[in-house]
């Protein structure tokens, strides 16, 4: 069986029900939890914090790469990021979305 969404296999009995879909666990998930991309006040919030000295961002793996091929390029669609960082854009969208990291 696979995924209506994402087309990944998923092992019987792993299904998940929704709206008349069979998905699996992560889109399962996205569907029910998606992630909230930035807005704009938090663009600017994070754009300000970028320009200051930070000695520990409190940044993970992919948000540094996110960073970094931000830095280079000066801005790139997500379509770019998600290729570049072979993620799913879910998985773009939870690493963008705003967390208590960013607090100081």
């Amino acid at each position: 069986m696979n995924c209506d969404k994402c087309g990944d296999a998923i092992e019987v009995g792993d299904e998940r029900q929704l709206h008349g879909q069979n998905l699996c666990d992560d889109c399962y998930m996205d569907t029910l939890s998606p992630a909230r991309a930035c807005d704009p006040w938090a663009v600017h919030s994070a754009k300000s914090f970028m320009k200051q000295p930070i000695k520990d961002p409190g940044v993970n793996p992919t948000q540094a790469k996110i960073l970094e091929i931000l830095k280079e390029s000066g801005g790139v669609e997500a379509k770019i990021l998600v290729e570049r960082l072979q993620i799913k854009l879910s998985d773009l969208e939870r690493e963008l979305a705003p967390s208590d990291t960013w607090k100081r």
